[in-house]
């Protein structure tokens, strides 16, 4: 069984799984939708994934302001949370993604990436950059 993370944005949604034993989180897909509002195709092939790697928990980013307040935002992956729970069966966790896609945007400067290639890889490299958070906090408590 493994952990699935999702980073939930406007447009798309990134997508990292964890490994079996739990340890390590690896960027999956980004899934592409083309209005804010269009989930059912989004939900169907989060769905599919959820079957395929026999996820057992989802980790939702999020996005909360940097002063710790909750937007517009928040509400949105508040609504997609339940609508996931709906879908899936799974219980959804929510943790905080502040600066993830800072910290996405530096991984991939750092590797190399051309800027116009970097919108490729990002979301579902702060989708693993939330799920490996959520992974390190599980394992320091045992």
């Amino acid at each position: 069984m493994r952990i699935m993370g999702l980073d939930y944005g406007s447009k798309t949604v990134g997508v990292a799984l964890s490994d079996a034993l739990k340890l390590t989180a690896q960027g999956l897909e980004t899934v592409v939708r083309k209005s804010e509002n269009k989930l059912r195709t989004t939900l169907a092939r989060i769905s599919e994934l959820v079957n395929e790697y026999e996820v057992e928990l989802i980790v939702l980013g999020f996005p909360k302001n940097m002063d710790g307040s909750q937007g517009e935002r928040c509400e949105k992956t508040l609504k997609f949370k339940e609508m996931l729970e709906s879908r899936t069966g799974l219980d959804v966790v929510l943790v905080d993604e502040r600066l993830t896609t800072v910290e996405a945007e530096e991984i991939l400067i750092e590797s190399g990436v051309r800027r116009e290639d970097r919108k490729t890889y990002i979301d579902k490299i702060a989708a693993a950059i939330i799920l490996q958070e959520y992974l390190d906090n599980m394992a320091s408590r045992g």
